[in-house]
């Protein structure tokens, strides 16, 4: 049996595609998955067009991402009208082209994603590879190198397997066996100590007032905890203070709440066992802003204008102690694309 699935006609497919006088831009949301899937198709490029160029609808903020982008040395630009006028042709990687308001005005060549397919929002594209089973992106492009014998040098090595590692949450959530393959694969050629110095790059030195701030004004809610930090200048601040109480022992469940320009924010980290998160946050918080995800990690939006001037700490607290809630209101779970984009939002 082979090591991965045939993907050889899709690679003739590809391949077919790709002319020497033309340009290409590979756009993304730029986070590790999309990162090391972009540098691979990138590879794949090489040589068979006349330039390839990556760039990002988003801003990167979140430290290990940075650190990813600097010592991996991935050339990203952000992408702007501008800068898309100066391609021929267009792939789009670990997206489709209507999860963002950039993306769809663009008319995509190839589409390489593992998101689940919206019906509403048909992908049309000459090349396209939706795969929503595999736990990460960057799995499907590691079989087309592993297919073409592109041996994948220990940057390239090193993106894919973080990708892979990042988007199945250390496969603790939706990975197949493909997945492992795949990880297992890149192990032989990535650069170890690199790999650990981007995971380790969590936060920023102005983040450990957050910290404070969440240990000092912790509140117990039932068999989990709730912390406010209050003003933030970056959300993502709170996913790390969130995963770090996931690590004390005996902690359920934890969700952690901060303002971020004008809207409330609230993460929620779980062990999967005694609470559906996902469903939680949609029940408790749909109402007022967007909410939900999955059973051990959700997250919730809430506009500072639909609380009428009431205290946000509060506010959030009365709705997670609330008995009665998840009763009184109809708590269909959202589609599992919604899920995707609140949690990676």
């Amino acid at each position: 049996m082979s090591y991965f699935r045939n993907v050889k006609p899709q690679i003739e497919q590809l391949l077919e595609m790709f002319s020497r006088n033309e340009r290409w831009l590979i756009t993304i949301n730029a986070d590790p998955d999309a990162l090391g899937s972009a540098l691979a198709l990138k590879r794949i490029m090489s040589h068979r067009v006349a330039d390839v160029g990556i760039a990002s609808v988003n801003d990167v903020t979140r430290p290990d991402n940075l650190a990813m982008i600097r010592l991996l040395r991935i050339p990203m630009i952000k992408m702007t009208p501008q800068v898309t006028a100066q391609y021929d042709r267009f792939a789009i990687v670990d997206s489709q082209p209507h999860h963002h308001p950039l993306f769809s005005e663009l008319d995509y060549s190839i589409v390489i994603d593992h998101h689940p397919l919206n019906d509403d929002y048909p992908v049309q594209s000459e090349f396209k590879e939706i795969l929503p089973g595999y736990g990460a992106n960057s799995t499907i492009l590691t079989e087309y190198l592993y297919q073409m014998k592109i041996r994948p040098g220990k940057m390239l090595a090193t993106a894919l397997m973080y990708g892979i590692k990042t988007d199945t949450n250390d496969f603790e959530r939706n990975f197949n066996e493909v997945d492992i393959r795949a990880f297992k694969y890149l192990s032989k050629f990535a650069n170890h100590p690199l790999l650990s110095r981007i995971s380790r790059s969590e936060m920023h030195s102005d983040w450990l007032e957050y910290f404070s701030r969440a240990i000092t004004g912790m509140h117990k809610v039932g068999s989990g905890r709730y912390a406010f930090v209050g003003m933030v200048e970056n959300p993502d601040a709170l996913v790390v203070i969130a995963d770090f109480f996931m690590r004390v022992h005996e902690m359920r469940w934890v969700a952690v709440c901060g303002v971020y320009k004008d809207k409330a924010v609230i993460i929620f980290r779980g062990d999967g066992v005694n609470r559906d998160l996902g469903h939680f946050a949609y029940c408790q918080f749909n109402d007022v802003g967007s909410a939900g995800g999955h059973k051990a990690l959700a997250r919730a939006e809430i506009p500072i204008a639909e609380l009428d001037g009431k205290d946000v700490e509060m506010f959030v607290f009365k709705r997670l102690v609330s008995p009665t809630r998840n009763r009184s209101i109809k708590c269909a779970k959202p589609a599992d694309e919604d899920i995707e984009k609140i949690v990676e939002s």
